[in-house]
């Protein structure tokens, strides 16, 4: 799953109606100033964390991200919101909710049961940092809303666990309507695993059905562009013999337009240049460990016009000469062979 968190203009807008200085925001954040202008805006999750953070900073509510999840998402009309007040009981929407969620974003939603509880928990896999607080707050509120509206208000959790220090608790107890209990392990919602099963007031087959379609057919396309790397690596592996592949001849080996290539790899984190030198590199390692080949042989092979110019961009990967590389293959247990 690529780390790229896709947010809308939406969100300077409903920020600035907090009262939020958008340009601030993103100043304070070290995020691009022109961000929200951007027709297409993805983030990593370090910069959605820092986006968070600094938001936090800047709101006069320090409530603001239990409102904030309240509103289901800042597009109040968005299609996974609706798949889930639309499913048939908690546990449906809870699945339908955790599959479609990998369309905007490298987050996960963890569903456990055990005994007579259940525990909701968000999971980001590319975090490097410890998840701000508000976030934590937006995400348990929204999931709760969710069991709300779809419960017509019978389904309470037993309590929530917060992995902050005790801070604004008649707030939080007030909100979610249970005990909460500070310093945990982990923060989740935690519920009566009958509950799970409880079905929703608000189901709408024929409309869950309409946007699950709409939804299985983005993720089956996400799907398919997640394997598109490893496609354009066979291509170029192909290719890559006494000549450079170009774009557009990958891009017509697997039947699409160039531009169409360029922007399912920049929606799955990558660029056609990037994976061309992850493949000259595995490459160059495979030759180098044929002691019959000479370095312009190598070179040759890798698509490089001349053996200086392979020279300069193998020692730009492993830090050594190529003759270093190859006198030292096998000589450890931390040789990177890349077979």
């Amino acid at each position: 799953m690529p780390d790229r968190f896709r947010i809308t203009p939406g969100w300077a807008r409903r920020l600035a109606q907090e009262g939020i200085c958008v340009a601030t925001l993103l100043r304070r954040a070290g995020l691009p100033d022109r961000l929200f202008e951007q027709e297409r805006i993805q983030i990593t999750t370090s910069e959605i964390f820092a986006l968070w953070r600094a938001i936090a900073e800047l709101a006069e509510d320090p409530g603001l991200g239990l409102r904030l999840g309240i509103e289901l998402r800042f597009e109040r009309s968005h299609p996974l919101a609706i798949a889930g007040v639309c499913s048939r009981s908690f546990d449906d929407a809870l699945q339908r909710i955790a599959r479609y969620k990998r369309l905007t974003c490298p987050e996960e939603v963890r569903v456990r049961r055990h005994g007579q509880e259940a525990t909701v928990e968000f999971h980001f896999p590319e975090a490097e940092a410890t998840e701000p607080d508000i976030m934590v707050d937006v995400g348990l509120s929204w999931i709760l809303n969710v069991a709300r509206r779809g419960s017509d208000g019978a389904i309470r959790p037993l309590r929530v666990e917060l992995v902050r220090a005790p801070a604004g608790r008649k707030r939080l107890e007030g909100h979610f309507g249970c005990p909460v209990r500070f310093g945990a392990g982990r923060n989740a919602l935690v519920f009566r695993d009958v509950d799970l099963d409880r079905p929703f007031v608000t189901h709408n087959e024929e409309l869950a059905t309409m946007i699950g379609a709409q939804l299985e057919s983005e993720l089956g396309r996400r799907n398919w562009d997640a394997d598109l790397g490893e496609r354009v690596r066979r291509s170029l592996r192909g290719g890559l013999a006494g000549r450079r592949p170009t774009l557009e001849e990958v891009a017509k080996e697997l039947g699409l337009g160039t531009r169409s290539l360029q922007r399912r790899l920049s929606e799955s984190g990558t660029t056609f240049q990037a994976l061309l030198e992850e493949v000259r590199r595995e490459m160059a390692h495979r030759h180098l460990q044929q002691p019959n080949l000479e370095f312009n042989e190598v070179a040759f092979l890798l698509g490089y016009e001349d053996t200086n110019s392979f020279f300069r961009a193998f020692q730009g990967w492993e830090g050594k000469t190529p003759s270093e590389w190859r006198s030292g293959f096998g000589s450890g247990p931390d040789q990177d062979v890349r077979k």
